[in-house]
């Protein structure tokens, strides 16, 4: 009997490895394709600036293209989440290519979004197809689903103890176990080593000098955490704003990224605001040494949520990071911090108020910046966690933890 036992313990620990090694070879190969393929269509787009006109176009596509054939997998990330806390049926392996498809167009034409949706939603969706494949049930479905988010957002950032946490931590930890937790950092190693060896880099960026701590910077690195939290809390109040407001008023879904296409040409390419299209990446680059005008941010937070609100697909972690990095940067002029350390606070803080992470953002930051400014990033993350409210960019996100607490003692006192 003990011998028997022994043997299936074996063969369940045999196929969960055998499983992460598949989700993070595949789901880390997907990743690599298309940070090769955005790389490409975004340095054809500054090559090209003209393209951005077909913005409207590549909308029309896009929304053709979910509104016929991706009807069922439209909801993105939240149907990950949706499929996690309430298990229905597999989500379809047509998300993949239909939101790298669509996440392509967007930066082709120059659509201010992200990334992360597009590695998690393909992460995802490759994951759930084991399901089948080993005839597993719905609990075990919902260690896919972590595995998958895991390895597309530790892929894609290079950044794997983030992405394993990111993974368990967006669902507030619900019904997550021991076994959850350590495939998930299994996976999310899996992945990022797939992407190494596929020789594709991520962007790096560095914070060179880190002042001694003392109760003055701690004040200063409540504060850009209290306005990190704060600007979270807008960029999430604006997506969802835009979201309705398409839906409310355009009926016919493809037509919603098309009319919301004319609008960010004309504002793009009429009025110069080519800065904001795409990920961004030069802008946040640049304000780890270079001041921002205090209204980039805002910009950004504007143009993402029409962006994402109208129909084009990508993701809000990028732009999350733009807003960050631009207010940290901005703020170099009044407050006494190295620029480096205020743009980079700023970079995972509001990062952790949108995605109510703190802790995947922390040690995120370390991964990027090193261990040196660890303590201020934990200070920022958590503070700014604590002042976004309780609205994040995931609708489906289920709302758990000190934060939903103090909100709801909150709510009821007044």
């Amino acid at each position: 009997m003990c011998l028997q036992k022994l043997k299936e313990i074996f063969l369940t620990i045999s196929k969960w490895i055998l499983i992460c090694v598949l989700i993070g070879f595949f789901s880390g190969s997907a990743s690599a394709f298309f940070l090769v393929s955005l790389e490409f269509v975004t340095q054809f787009r500054i090559q090209h600036n003209w393209i951005i006109w077909f913005l409207p176009l590549g909308g029309l596509i896009i929304g053709l293209t979910y509104h016929y054939w991706g009807e069922s997998v439209v909801k993105g990330n939240n149907l990950l989440l949706e499929e996690y806390e309430n298990p229905q049926k597999v989500i379809p392996f047509k998300m993949a290519p239909l939101v790298l498809l669509g996440t392509l167009l967007t930066h082709l034409f120059g659509g201010s979004a992200g990334r992360e949706g597009t590695a998690v939603q393909m992460g995802g969706a490759i994951a759930d197809q084991f399901t089948k494949i080993f005839n597993l049930d719905n609990s075990e479905r919902k260690i896919l689903i972590v595995l998958g988010i895991s390895a597309g957002f530790a892929s894609v950032f290079g950044t794997p103890l983030a992405g394993a946490i990111f993974a368990l931590e967006v669902l507030y930890f619900s019904k997550i176990n021991f076994k959850s937790i350590v495939l998930s950092f299994l996976v999310a190693y899996f992945a990022y080593f797939t992407v190494e060896f596929w020789q594709v880099k991520h962007t790096h960026y560095s914070i060179p000098v880190v002042p001694e701590f003392n109760f003055t910077i701690l004040f200063y690195t409540i504060l850009i955490g209290i306005l990190s939290g704060l600007a979270a809390l807008l960029f999430s109040k604006n997506a969802h704003f835009w979201g309705s407001f398409f839906s409310k008023n355009i009926k016919f879904p493809p037509l919603r990224p098309f009319i919301g296409g004319i609008i960010l040409a004309i504002a793009f390419a009429g009025f110069g605001h080519t800065k904001f299209s795409g990920l961004g990446i030069p802008v946040i680059v640049d304000s780890f040494s270079n001041p921002n005008p205090w209204y980039d941010f805002l910009l950004k937070i504007l143009f993402t949520g029409f962006t994402l609100g109208a129909g084009f697909k990508g993701g809000e972690v990028t732009p999350l990071f733009f807003v960050g990095a631009a207010l940290g940067s901005a703020l170099s002029i009044v407050i006494p911090m190295p620029i480096a350390l205020l743009a980079g606070l700023g970079f995972v803080a509001v990062f952790s108020g949108a995605t109510h992470t703190p802790i995947a953002c922390t040690f995120m930051g370390m991964e990027l910046f090193g261990i040196q400014p660890g303590i201020f990033i934990a200070i920022a993350c958590t503070i700014a966690y604590f002042s976004s409210g309780s609205v994040g960019i995931y609708k489906s996100q289920i709302a758990k933890g000190p934060k939903y607490k103090l909100y709801q003692k909150l709510n009821s006192n007044f």
